[in-house]
């Protein structure tokens, strides 16, 4: 198994979840400029990471690889069957970061030095979102009940913590809480480490 990575980006994702279930990976680092190249562009035509390659092909998209690592390694219990209401809320949770959340995020980067009406339009729509996150971690410590699972991996540590860190979940504490669980999660911490030194 690889995974074509660049620390900082969606790939973080995947490698943290290969570092939950334990599966030995081999990783390729790759620059901005090595991502536009040629070569990975065999991979990906786009130029973007993470790629995950393994025996049965390519697969692109973070979530879609998270998932599929997932499934694969039940064992690690980072996701319900199919079929289940738990499954059901995986889905839910990360299709509501992916889309009710990290798009305004991006919006909120996009305008805010040049275009800042459309920042906090974009600001004022990722806070709305983040309220029914809040509310959904009353008395929970992840997003899917008590259990941690492939959601908060791509919308608890991937979506939110870069939220916090531009300073978007201030106002939520439940999520702020949420956010340094996960940050103190021994395989977050080797995901993060990869590819830096």
């Amino acid at each position: 198994m690889r995974i074509y990575h660049s620390p900082q980006t969606r790939s973080t994702r995947v490698v943290w979840t290969l570092e939950e279930i334990g599966e030995p990976y081999d990783v390729t680092i790759l620059t901005r400029e090595e991502r536009q190249a040629d070569a990975h562009r065999k991979l990906h035509p786009l130029g973007r990471v993470p790629v995950l390659e393994n025996g049965q092909g390519i697969l692109l998209e973070s979530s879609a690889q998270c998932l599929h690592l997932a499934d694969v390694h039940p064992e690690a219990k980072l996701v319900w069957p199919i079929g289940s209401r738990e499954r059901a809320l995986v889905y839910q949770w990360l299709f509501f970061g992916m889309l009710e959340l990290e798009i305004p995020i991006i919006d909120v980067m996009r305008y805010r030095e040049e275009q800042p009406p459309l920042a906090e339009a974009a600001t004022e729509r990722f806070t709305a979102c983040a309220a029914l996150v809040e509310r959904a971690l009353d008395g929970h410590e992840y997003l899917v009940g008590d259990r941690f699972s492939v959601a908060d991996i791509v919308t608890g540590g991937g979506v939110l913590g870069f939220a916090r860190h531009m300073g978007l979940v201030d106002d939520f504490p439940r999520i702020g809480a949420y956010v340094d669980r996960l940050d103190a999660r021994p395989a977050r911490q080797r995901a993060l480490a990869v590819g830096t030194s």
